[in-house]
């Protein structure tokens, strides 16, 4: 599995027009999920992403995490994580794990990350095409790739 995670001020989804998630500060996590990903890799980058200490303390330096701000997370669903672009200009997505494994996989990760954090957490709708909004706060972006741990 793959991940970006992005420390916002504020984020949203929509779907046809119509706001699906929403949330201020915290995280939004794009997640991308592969044919060879298990419940141990979406273990992995939960507890990951519930401890990365990214957000400021008193002193302006990066160090508390998600729940010691009192954080949201928002997810969306992602396969172009897993883009090959090896060969050519049109990226090649077999990498990405199909409907049957990655939906599952999906709704866990969300079901993991509320547990952890303690809250609900709103996301994208699967597979549809959304329009997603951010306030990328700092800019922090952070790439987590399960596989390489």
């Amino acid at each position: 599995m793959k991940v970006v995670i992005q420390r916002v001020s504020e984020a949203s989804v929509k779907i046809e027009g119509e706001i699906v998630a929403q949330i201020r500060a915290g995280f939004l996590i794009l997640v991308g999920i592969e044919t060879e990903d298990t419940e141990e890799d979406l273990l992995y980058l939960v507890s990951k992403i519930i401890g990365l200490r990214i957000f400021n303390d008193q002193n302006g330096v990066m160090n508390l995490s998600i729940k010691e701000v009192d954080g949201e997370i928002c997810v969306v669903s992602q396969f172009t994580l897993h883009a090959a672009t090896k060969k050519g200009n049109r990226p090649s997505y077999i990498k990405a794990a199909k409907a049957d494994l990655s939906i599952p996989l999906y709704e866990s990760f969300l079901e993991q990350l509320s547990k952890e954090l303690g809250k609900e957490i709103p996301s994208g709708q699967f597979g549809a095409d959304m329009t997603v909004a951010l306030v990328n706060d700092g800019p922090v972006t952070i790439l987590i790739d399960s596989k390489n741990k």
